[in-house]
């Protein structure tokens, strides 16, 4: 439960870029590339999982929009999605919010294993067979 005496980050708007009745959109403070957006809802709420329906449908509606907005401007050749839950799951600030990352060509040496690159050691996998990172039966 969030101390009402210390105030969100995010539960007041700024630099938004999008808006909806339920969520914003704004670039993120500190990007991890160009074009680094965050989908936030604008209810308080800690877990993307304790969104209502209306609110996550609301996220995804910003999150097409902005990746359209993106790729007017920015031309990414690629993205990653991703939203952080709770502390061991690199969840920083305690108010969902969603990363849209926009990738471009050449960012990463080896891009493959995406966002599994979060656990450096899991991100290579191998390929063929076991086919998108699942492990072989045995």
């Amino acid at each position: 439960m969030r101390d009402p005496n210390d105030p969100c980050l995010f539960c007041t708007p700024r630099g938004v870029t999008r808006q909806n009745e339920l969520a914003y959109c704004a670039r993120d403070s500190f990007p991890v590339s160009p074009g680094h957006s965050l989908i936030i809802p604008l209810r308080h709420c800690a877990d993307f999982f304790e969104l209502s329906p209306e609110e996550v449908a609301a996220c995804m509606e910003l999150l097409v929009s902005a990746r359209s907005d993106l790729d007017a401007e920015l031309k990414p050749d690629g993205y990653n999605i991703g939203v952080n839950i709770g502390q061991a799951g690199g969840q920083s600030i305690r108010h969902v919010h969603v990363h849209l990352i926009p990738r471009y060509a050449g960012d990463h040496p080896r891009p493959q294993g995406g966002v599994r690159h979060v656990i450096p050691w899991r991100a290579e996998y191998p390929r063929g067979g076991a086919g998108g990172g699942v492990a072989p039966p045995g």
